[in-house]
């Protein structure tokens, strides 16, 4: 208990540093909102009235830092995350809100299916070392590791979509459907979004695999499992209940960060295939110097990987007692 609570006080104090950091980071960028705005007009001559309305529009303040600060930690419980320039006039929260489904299903569906292979395979490969598929695999799977990750989409993206043509080339569903809960719509999202899931499941199921089989790999010389094995136990039973079962520790906890960094989406998977996620959402405000939709999106962005890190450290500390009875 009095761990738990220690890592609770911890990232409760990481959180508040991380909100204050995207409250300031904002205003130290030349320029606002209604200045990005205003340059999109033809008429550089822009009447002060005008500048002024959108300035309040946008809730951009002259008062002192202070008061802005708690303005925005208020709008902030209140969920006020501000009004997108990019998307004018719909608020930022929105827009997460509709992108946020497209990401959370590709990457979380990408990840597991990534995960349990690339685990699956490593506890093979650890367990069969020495042996002819471990030195085809372990090798196979370095120079997987070593393709450049855009690379890949691109070269997924020509072969299948431009050359072969069996999946669409972009986007999230056929512009001629109309979103809802029928087979049509939902084996055209499918058509989609397998493309970008192959990519991210490829690209990554080679870190999951050599991670899990170097740790698999030390695992095996420990002394618990050398007994396991005199003790004349079940090699599926020594593999799974000893070896594996400690090995995957390491493994659990990138899994859990992992989870974090989903919520942002893969920024060069959604760009490649112009896929409607958080990722490609991320990349246009850059581009379009949308102030309030980078801010409410790296918001959303440290949340995730807090909670991320909470739940790996929770987990951590179950499937490992001696991390408990050593932090108690």
């Amino acid at each position: 208990m009095p761990h738990t609570i220690r890592r609770v006080g911890f990232y409760l104090l990481t959180l508040w540093i991380s909100l204050t950091l995207n409250f300031l980071l904002p205003r130290l960028v030349p320029g606002d909102p209604a200045q990005a705005i205003m340059a999109r007009f033809r008429d550089k001559n822009v009447d002060p009235e005008m500048l002024q309305a959108i300035q309040v529009q946008f809730g951009i303040s002259h008062d002192p830092l202070w008061v802005q600060y708690g303005q925005y930690l208020t709008n902030l419980l209140h969920g006020n995350l501000g009004i997108s320039t990019s998307y004018f006039p719909t608020p930022v929260s929105d827009i997460i809100v509709q992108r946020l489904p497209w990401t959370l299903t590709l990457g979380l569906i990408a990840l597991i299916l990534s995960f349990i292979i690339g685990t699956a395979l490593g506890i093979l490969n650890a367990w069969k070392r020495g042996t002819r598929i471990n030195s085809v695999l372990a090798p196979f799977m370095m120079l997987i590791s070593g393709v450049p990750y855009f690379w890949l989409a691109l070269i997924v993206l020509y072969v299948f979509a431009f050359m072969l043509h069996w999946f669409p080339l972009n986007g999230g569903y056929d512009e001629d459907l109309l979103p809802g809960w029928n087979i049509d719509f939902l084996l055209s999202v499918l058509s989609h979004a397998f493309l970008p899931a192959l990519t991210i499941i490829v690209s990554s199921i080679s870190g999951w695999m050599l991670t899990m089989r170097n740790a698999m790999i030390t695992t095996l010389s420990e002394d618990y499992v050398l007994m396991a094995r005199a003790k004349g136990l079940r090699n599926a039973y020594v593999m799974f209940g000893y070896a594996a079962r400690n090995a995957i520790l390491p493994s659990v906890t990138s899994f859990a960060l992992a989870l974090g960094f989903i919520v942002t989406g893969q920024l060069l998977t959604e760009l490649v295939f112009s896929y409607p996620g958080i990722g490609f959402a991320l990349v246009q405000s850059v581009s379009n110097k949308d102030y309030a939709l980078m801010q409410g999106l790296f918001l959303m962005l440290t949340l995730a990987v807090l909670a991320a890190n909470f739940i790996a450290d929770m987990l951590y500390t179950v499937l490992d007692p001696r991390v408990r009875q050593e932090r108690s």
